[in-house]
């Protein structure tokens, strides 16, 4: 080493001396006994003794095996101060929580194991390289577990506790991170960098204030402080990663030694590829969850904690606008409690059963469940969670109950929760597989059925208040028409007057001229009426009606548009249960909608055919189009309307109708490529 660094290193180890031995002296002239006092102490004296050794010995008065007890030495005490930290909210006499201890323990091996190998330097006296690398490397694995715990006493610590620890986690980080970046270099390269090594005193007089502040804020050490699964899981993946990059370091050395002139090449690249592969791990999703699901096996008590997983799913359920997305929140609320990758939801939608009514990374996962089989009926009896991988294995638990075979199709179906509402099944949710491979037991179980019942009551307030916002608009409606049967009344005295002048006066030219005029106004008045009015008021009760004859009524009543629909038509005995005026104006709604967003040079299609024992008609446009949001938000809503002289309720009642006849609607459309919608309609038992 120059003569410059031997001052600059001396200088710097000199202040750092000087700096320690006056926080020591503070510290025993203010704390006096208390035990955290007593360690703060210690590891300042340590520090001090250490800055003194490291000063001598960059003249060389001061063996380095001495210099490496200090250290280690140094490190020990702020290691066994950061663990008193973290032991104090523990309750009086109960003993460090296991992840804490193994860390404990893993610590005094290592100060344990680099304290004799200072004192006895003989160990290995034909591989001095091999020592000096083996040295390195522990004097690594003590500054990776010191950050894991500056990094836990900070994270467990309260926001509104933070003021008082954090000058103290950030001058261990530095002096803890320092040190990585210099020994990580030496074991890496077997020599240690001078002038990184001559700066480090420096670097440790630099943080003593920061230290003498926390130190000020906490005469107790009593911040609150305590192990949650949180920091269980952050201290694992700390403590592992930082075990994986020091194997791969030392990996990486026996490269270059034994690699001849590639050695530099092929370590360079070993490293690279292997940091990228931890970066890769650190991302994986299924990886996390497997860590969560060990970690609360075999360090605690219970697999959850009760309060942060219900936290979470309150803020899952509860997150976003009011209303917003609801039944995909909560079926993410519910994987997440698994860690599970995706769910669906399906909901009751009165005579139609139960219909998916939103997912969460399950596109593909549809069907319909009727109201009355025996799979719905257990699950609102029982309340239970179904296995579907148990009932598979011991049909004889579920007394010989099966599942839906939509489900058992689907391949990677795993649980099917209820969502109970006082006795009602308001719906049931259905989740993948755990990516953590979680058990199901009565633990799961339970907390399953809570945050069921929870995310119930949600859906069903939502439901409440949006059949509450239908109610409304339907009574402004009916206070509309109050306004309209007046004008209706209005026209009605107008045209009895009329009538009783008629026989006075109907041989007069001016009066005739007049009552053509009145009468043409009239009419004109009574169309719009109606036009807003018509309702179902030539219901009839419903019947065996052949489908064909439906379709063909209502191409027939949209003669009046240039583009003419393409019909193909069904089997003439393919017949269904229902009124025929009000499914054909149903069906007639959705191809007038499609011949209006359709230009003259498109193409419109009406079909009907049977499919899995149902008839299907299908109303295809090659039109606008629409995109998914406004599909799930304003579709269907009745009132509203895209039309400038719409009222915006026929799609609304075009679904009701489809629905009160047991059947469903779907709708598959794609902006600026068209539109399909599917009606699905029970065939008739007689067919």
């Amino acid at each position: 080493m120059p003569n410059t660094l031997f001052i600059l290193a001396a200088i710097g180890y000199g202040l750092a001396t000087v700096a320690y031995l006056g926080l020591s002296g503070l510290i025993v002239a203010s704390w006096k006994r208390r035990p955290q006092g007593r360690l703060l102490v210690l590891a300042t004296a340590l520090t001090a003794l250490w800055g003194g050794l490291s000063a001598f010995s960059a003249h060389g008065q001061a063996p380095l095996s001495l210099v490496l007890a200090a250290e280690v030495a140094r490190n020990g005490a702020w290691l066994a101060l950061l663990l008193h930290i973290l032991h104090l909210r523990l309750s009086p006499g109960a003993p460090l929580p296991a992840p804490l201890r193994l860390i404990r323990v893993l610590a005094s091996i290592l100060v344990g194991g680099l304290l004799v190998a200072s004192v006895w330097p003989f160990i290995a006296p034909e591989q001095p390289a091999l020592e000096r690398w083996a040295a390195n490397l522990g004097l690594v694995l003590l500054t990776v577990i010191g950050l894991v715990l500056v990094e836990q006493v900070y994270r467990s610590t309260r926001p509104e506790d933070r003021w008082a620890i954090k000058f103290l986690c950030l001058g261990l980080g530095g002096l803890f991170g320092y040190d990585f970046y210099l020994y990580a270099n030496a074991a890496l390269f077997n020599a240690m960098d001078a002038q990184v090594w001559t700066a480090r005193g420096y670097v440790v007089a630099m943080v003593t204030p920061l230290i003498a502040v926390s130190a000020a804020r906490n005469p107790e050490w009593a911040a609150p402080v305590g192990l949650s699964r949180s920091m269980a899981f952050h201290t694992t993946s700390l403590l592992g990663a930082g075990i994986y990059l020091l194997l791969m370091a030392g990996a990486g050395y026996y490269l270059r030694l034994f690699g001849g002139e590639w050695g530099d090449v092929v370590q360079t690249v070993f490293i690279f590829a292997a940091a990228m592969l931890l970066v890769l791990l650190m991302f994986s999703g299924t990886l996390r969850a497997r860590l969560r699901v060990f970690l609360s096996k075999h360090f605690f008590s219970y697999r959850y904690d009760y309060r942060e997983a219900w936290l979470n799913f309150t803020r899952t359920l509860t997150e976003g606008q009011p209303g917003e997305h609801l039944c995909e929140r909560a079926v993410e609320a519910l994987a997440r409690l698994l860690e599970c990758p995706g769910g669906a939801l399906w909901m009751r939608e009165g005579a139609a059963g139960y219909q998916r009514a939103s997912h969460w990374n399950w596109g593909g996962f549809e069907g319909t469940e009727p109201a009355d089989t025996p799979f719905v009926q257990w699950l609102a009896e029982k309340q239970w969670v179904v296995d579907l991988d148990e009932m598979s294995e011991r049909p004889d638990l579920y007394g010989d109950l099966d599942a839906p075979d939509w489900i058992r199709e689907s391949g990677d179906a795993w649980l099917v929760v209820p969502l109970m509402l006082h006795d009602e099944l308001l719906g049931f949710v259905v989740l993948k597989h755990s990516l953590g491979k979680v058990t199901f037991n009565w633990e799961v179980s339970d907390l399953l059925k809570v945050a069921a019942r929870q995310a119930a009551a949600h859906l069903a307030q939502m439901r409440a208040s949006n059949q509450l916002i239908v109610a409304r608009q339907f009574e402004s409606f009916n206070r509309t028409t109050t306004f309209i049967i007046h004008d209706l009344k209005n026209l009605v005295a107008q045209l009895s007057l009329l009538l009783a002048n008629a026989e006075k006066h109907k041989h007069n030219p001016e009066f005739q001229a007049d009552m053509l005029d009145t009468v043409a106004s009239a009419v004109t008045r009574m169309n719009k009426v109606l036009t807003q009015l018509r309702r179902d008021s030539d219901e009839t009760r419903s019947q065996l009606v052949a489908l064909a004859d439906v379709l063909t009524d209502a191409v027939a009543s949209k003669q009046a548009f240039k583009l003419r629909p393409q019909l193909d038509l069904p089997p003439a005995g393919l017949r269904v249960r229902a009124e025929r005026e009000r499914l054909t104006r149903a069906i007639g709604h959705l191809l007038q909608n499609a011949l209006e967003a359709t230009p003259s040079t498109g193409q419109v299609t009406l079909r009907g055919y049977e499919s899995s024992g149902q008839a299907i008609v299908e109303v295809a446009d090659t039109g606008s189009g629409m995109d998914e949001e406004f599909i799930r938000t304003r579709l269907f809503q009745p009132f509203d309307s895209t039309k400038g002289a719409g009222m915006g309720i026929g799609a609304y009642e075009c679904r009701e109708t489809i629905r009160a006849l047991g059947g469903r609607l779907d709708v598959e459309s794609t902006p600026g490529s068209g539109t399909r919608f599917r009606i699905h309609l029970p065939l008739d038992n007689n067919y």
